[in-house]
């Protein structure tokens, strides 16, 4: 009967174990995606700030000298951050992939302009960024128009701002949710022992001597947690970097590596300070309370 008794409370301590290193892993697994997010949103929105286009056509009378001269100025300033070149000849090609049909044969001539098609920098993406460039733009002589999609740039300005206040919103919500969830299993893995705990108060060991061995053991589970989490998040950053190779994902490692620190100190913190409470209230509690 002992025996059978003995391996009982051995699988339930096991399993408590099991259920506050799991916690701890899911937990702090989540935040730390959510702290890898929070630290690259700002790239994510750079980059669909910056894949808005704006197109500057030229007039025929246009040469070389008049196109070098505009890249250099374009190089030089502060608004660009890259240009293309697309001549007449290239865009009636992709017109006529589009229209599959050869307009220049009907028309008998190429109606197109040659062109630029600028990315601004993110900083410079939002309507008066572009009317500044654009105004800038237009004193060429040689420019026919500048075209670009004032709408676009509004809503995805407004977007990213939304986006951020959630993502605030979302993460303090987490972080509680978190919190909780985890100290309800320590709670738990503590309350396996509360008979433990009573006695040894009752042969006179002090509260601290008691909690030490808790805290102990918690804060290796802790550890434990935090290492599965940390090796779950490399891998999720090695994917991401492998498959979207754009994002540049480990541009920030400064800021990525104190994301994986922060979730090893959280990890230990949230465990002690749990563990620290949770013994506190058995050690309280009446012998007949803990029935």
């Amino acid at each position: 009967m002992a025996s059978n008794f003995d391996k009982f409370q051995k699988r339930r301590l096991i399993s408590s174990y099991f259920s506050v290193v799991l916690s701890v892993f899911l937990v702090l697994f989540l935040l730390g995606l959510l702290g890898l997010f929070i630290i690259n949103s700002r790239r994510l929105s750079d980059n669909f700030k910056e894949d808005i286009v704006m197109t500057v056509f030229f007039k025929n009378e246009a040469n070389d000298t008049v196109f070098k001269a505009f890249e250099s100025e374009m190089k030089n300033g502060k608004f660009a951050k890259n240009f293309k070149f697309v001549s007449k000849e290239a865009a009636a090609k992709e017109h006529e992939k589009t229209l599959g049909e050869h307009f220049t044969e009907f028309l008998g001539a190429n109606p197109l302009y040659n062109s630029y098609d600028i990315h601004l920098k993110a900083d410079y993406v939002t309507n008066p960024g572009f009317s500044r460039m654009e105004s800038e733009i237009r004193k060429n002589t040689m420019v026919a128009d500048v075209v670009y999609d004032k709408q676009l740039i509004t809503l995805v300005n407004d977007n990213v701002k939304k986006v951020s206040v959630w993502i605030l919103i979302i993460s303090g919500i987490f972080t509680f949710i978190s919190i909780l969830l985890i100290n309800s299993s320590l709670r738990l893995s503590i309350y396996a022992n509360r008979f433990i705990i009573k006695t040894m108060q009752m042969v006179g060991a002090t509260k601290a001597f008691i909690r030490k061995p808790f805290i102990q053991r918690s804060i290796v589970l802790g550890i434990i947690g935090s290492v599965l989490a940390i090796i779950s998040l490399i891998g999720v950053l090695i994917y991401v970097s492998t498959n979207y190779p754009a994002l540049d994902i480990f541009k920030n490692q400064l800021l990525t590596i104190g994301v994986l620190f922060g979730v090893l100190v959280l990890g230990v913190l949230i465990t002690w300070i749990g563990t620290y409470f949770a013994t506190q209230r058995f050690l309280k509690l009446r012998t007949e309370d803990l029935y």
